[in-house]
Formats: C-alpha cells, sequence, structure tokens
C-alpha cells in the first residue's frame, strides 16, 4: 500500500533535492484556526500558531509610535529605490538598534540591510559556506533553517540544545562542531538567542564564556561564522541586559567570524514591511569590507534592494531622541504583557505537570512529547491549535490572552496523555 503524503508532484519544476509540500504546517494550522474561529466564534478556539503579537481579541498589534512615524513618510520616502546595502542612515540607526549602549572596542562593525532577519540568515549561508556543506544548529530551532539551506544546496545537522540539568549543553556543541570540521573547512553555526524560537530560552552569560572559549580552540587554518539569530531580543526582558553578552563576540580569534541577525519585523513591529539587518563583528577592516561586499552581491542576485519604508522608519525613529524613547516606552508596555502571559502559562504548567522547557522571553513555549502530532490532532478537536515540531509542541503566547495562556496547559498534558494511551 502507497503511503499518502503532503508532498507536491514535479511536473515541469525540478526538486533539487529538496521536499515541498503543498502546505506550510503552521500557517496550515493557523487556516484551519481560522475557519473555526468563523464557525465557533474566537471565544471558543485557541490559535497558538503565528509568531506576531496580537491583542487580547486576536487583533495585529502595532507600535503607535511606529505607526505614527510610516504615516508621516513622503512618497519619495517610501516609493524609491534604497540602495541594494541600505541608505547610510539606516545602516547607522540598525547598528543602533541592534548594539543599543554597547561600545565595541575592538571589532569592526558593519551592516547591510536584509528584507527581516531570513534575508541575514540567507546571505550568510551563501556567503560563508560552499554548496554541500552541512551548516550546524540546535535540535530545538525554527524549521525555515531548514528550507532556506536546502533551498541553496546546504543542509543542517543538529547538537542538542540541552544537556541533562536542561542547561545549554556546550558540550555537544563542540563535538558536533569539532566532527564537521574534519570534514570541511569552513562552518556555520546558527545560535538563536536570546529568548529562541521555539523554547524561549537564552544563552547565559556563562554559557557564552563556554562557548567562547571553544571557539578559540578552533584551528586557524578552518574558517567558522557564527550566526546569532536574535530576532527576539527586545521581547526577552531588559534590553540592556539581554545585550550584556555582546563583549564575548569581541573575543572570538579572526578566523571566526560572529554575525548578528536583526530583525526590525519583530523589535518595532514592521513584519510586512520585511526590515532587517545583517551586522558582522570583524576582527579587520579586510574582512569587514569583504562582508559588506559579498553580502551587498548576494543581495543584487535575490531580493536586489530591500524595502526602503521600514529603513526610512527606523532611520527616524533613531533621528529623534523623544520618538525613539516612546517607542521604547510602549515596546516595554507589550513586552510586559507578553512576560505576564508567559508566567501564567508557566504557573499553570506547574501546577498541572505539565513539563515544559526552560522559558526565558520571547514569543514562544514549547512542551516536549514523543507525538506531537498525534497530539496537536487531540487538541484541535477542542479548538486549540498549537504547532507540532520534531520532539515536541510549540505554543505562541504572543498570539493569545493571559486567560486563555492559564487555560491551556492542563488541556495540552490530557491530550499528550491521551495519545500516548492510545498507543
Amino acid at each position: 500500500m502507497t503511503k499518502k503524503t503532503n508532498d507536491i508532484k514535479y511536473i515541469m519544476s525540478q526538486q533539487n533535492g529538496r521536499r515541498i509540500t503543498k502546505e506550510d504546517v503552521i500557517f496550515g494550522i493557523n487556516k484551519r484556526a481560522g475557519e473555526m474561529i468563523k464557525e465557533k466564534g474566537a471565544e471558543n478556539v485557541v490559535n497558538g500558531t503565528i509568531g506576531a503579537l496580537l491583542d487580547d481579541d486576536g487583533e495585529l498589534m502595532v507600535l503607535s509610535s511606529v505607526d505614527g512615524a510610516f504615516r508621516s513618510l513622503s512618497p519619495k520616502e517610501y516609493a524609491a529605490y534604497a540602495p541594494i546595502g541600505g541608505t547610510p542612515e539606516f545602516r547607522s540607526a540598525a547598528i543602533r538598534a541592534a548594539l543599543k549602549g554597547f561600545k565595541p572596542k575592538t571589532a569592526r562593525i558593519r551592516a547591510v540591510s536584509t528584507p527581516g532577519g531570513t534575508g541575514s540568515l540567507r546571505n550568510v549561508i551563501v556567503n560563508y559556506s560552499c554548496p554541500g556543506d552541512k551548516l550546524l544548529t540546535t535540535d530545538w530551532h525554527w524549521s525555515p533553517y531548514n528550507t532556506i539551506a536546502e533551498e541553496h544546496g546546504r543542509s543542517f545537522t543538529t547538537f542538542k540544545l540541552f544537556d541533562e540539568a536542561k542547561k545549554f549543553n556546550v558540550e555537544a556543541l563542540k563535538s558536533k562542531a569539532n566532527e564537521l570540521l574534519e570534514k570541511q573547512n569552513q562552518l556555520i553555526i546558527f545560535i538563536n538567542t536570546p529568548a529562541q524560537n521555539p523554547t524561549g530560552y537564552s544563552l547565559t552569560n556563562e554559557d557564552w564564556e563556554k562557548t567562547v572559549e571553544y571557539l578559540n580552540t578552533v584551528p586557524a587554518d578552518k574558517k567558522v561564522t557564527l550566526l546569532v539569530d536574535t530576532a527576539y531580543i527586545d521581547f526577552a526582558g531588559d534590553e540592556d541586559e539581554y545585550r550584556s553578552f555582546l563583549p564575548y563576540l569581541e573575543q572570538v580569534p579572526p578566523n571566526v567570524l560572529p554575525v548578528l541577525a536583526f530583525s526590525m519585523s519583530k523589535t518595532f513591529t514592521l513584519y510586512g514591511l520585511r526590515c532587517g539587518a545583517m551586522i558582522c563583528f570583524a576582527a579587520s577592516e579586510a574582512v569587514a569590507d569583504e562582508f559588506v561586499s559579498v553580502c551587498e552581491y548576494s543581495s543584487r542576485g535575490a531580493w536586489s534592494n530591500s524595502p526602503r519604508a521600514g529603513q526610512e522608519i527606523i532611520a527616524r525613529i533613531f533621528a529623534d531622541p523623544r520618538l525613539l524613547e516612546k517607542v521604547t516606552e510602549e515596546r516595554k508596555e507589550i513586552r510586559d504583557m507578553l512576560l505576564a502571559r508567559a508566567k501564567a502559562f508557566e504557573d499553570e504548567a506547574k501546577r498541572a505537570g505539565l513539563n515544559i522547557l526552560p522559558f526565558d522571553g520571547g514569543f514562544f513555549i514549547s512542551v516536549p512529547c514523543k507525538d506531537p502530532v498525534a497530539a496537536g490532532r487531540e487538541l484541535e478537536k477542542e479548538g486549540i491549535f498549537i504547532v507540532p515540531l520534531a520532539m515536541g509542541l510549540r505554543v505562541s503566547i504572543a498570539s493569545i490572552s493571559e486567560e486563555k495562556c492559564k487555560m491551556i496547559p492542563e488541556r495540552i498534558l490530557a491530550a499528550i496523555t491521551k495519545t500516548r494511551e492510545d498507543k
């Protein structure tokens, strides 16, 4: 009997080693949630799928200060082409937004505009690895990493994010990185922190110290690019405190290049404007200049120019101290709401006996389980829509109310228990 799959059938197109499905998993679940909301009402459905900030009524939250800056743009400011690497004002503002109070002592900092944080990931993969290379990230990770890699003839190997004590597993990172460096001369390591998607985990400064300690043992004839995906950095907690790891990025040897992927989509609630930047911490002017050249070249060959409107908004915000202060205050209000939702979920999970992974901040909390797909289907029968991953379930606390965060842990546990008993 032939097993049914959701894969597309290739007629004129080429597979090229990829597995392409007819429907994105997350957006497919979100679609089903939307259909049930129409049928039964929003109050009877929990849609914990999408990584965007929604208020308690399920409406998209946009910082009013950012919206005001957007509406004040002239046609020339939003309609004209931007330079391939971004406007000079935007590049400067992007570095300020990403680094805030941190002042580099030795690193040469450069920024290149990208369409969201995703563009940064793509440009790093294309320029700092070779076709056929294995890239490295944690076992719990944002699944589109794999899509981006496969689209460019690469693939990911993973190491365990957590050790037995549920701490960052530096030993696993070392082991897998060394294994890959024995077979290839260059390696890209993706680390999503602070407030990782999908777990909400953040590396501690102790974790960074051990990671940098290892990176200083990499042979000088090998090249490592450390991609730090900071998409949720401003929704982890105090914005300066959660940048305390940045000095460690200056403590790596010259053959290790740290790059931040910074998402204005998240930080400034500009999801649809696709605004982001990739920022390097280079050991020399030559490496920094090369970073700009190769990333602008790759941008030209992919999306050409990133959208100008978002760049103008960010540049305007950082040119006006009062506006910047207002944006920061508004974001704190939303962050506090998000952390309150997380606490409600954590407290109820503890009371119910539901095992969750270590959470520190951000949009998501993850629940490990052996059959996420079956548990997810069981929850959908009750009007609870969350995302099944390879090793568990991801709940978007960004998109559901505090009241619903309190309500669902017990029902998640019941669904996991039922599917386990049904086997």
